[in-house]
């Protein structure tokens, strides 16, 4: 039986979506978390379900894809794969106290 599934759907299945605090609570590993500037995020400005980016290239999945699009931050690591996709350049990283 011929397999009907073309090659981008095969690719697609195999992707593993990040299960979010599978290794804990790990926004403490990084000092450095990413912020939004919502006067520059396209979703947030369009107010239309555009981009996000950061969204798809997360790989801890604690990007939400919601108008606003929120971070959340007890389970980022810090990594900031989100800046450096973001085409507008709405996130940056700062430096945050650990409590």
């Amino acid at each position: 039986m011929p397999d009907s599934k073309k090659d981008y759907q095969k690719i697609l299945a195999s992707i593993q979506t990040p299960v979010e605090g599978e290794a804990g609570e790990t926004g403490t590993w990084s000092n450095i978390k990413p912020i939004i500037n919502i006067n520059k995020c396209t979703p947030a400005k369009s107010g239309k379900y555009t981009c996000f980016r950061c969204w798809l290239f997360c790989p801890e999945g604690v990007i939400s894809r919601t108008i606003p699009p929120e971070i959340n931050l007890k389970y980022c690591k810090g990594c900031g794969i989100c800046m450096e996709e973001c085409p507008v350049e709405a996130i940056r990283m700062e430096v945050m106290n650990q409590k």
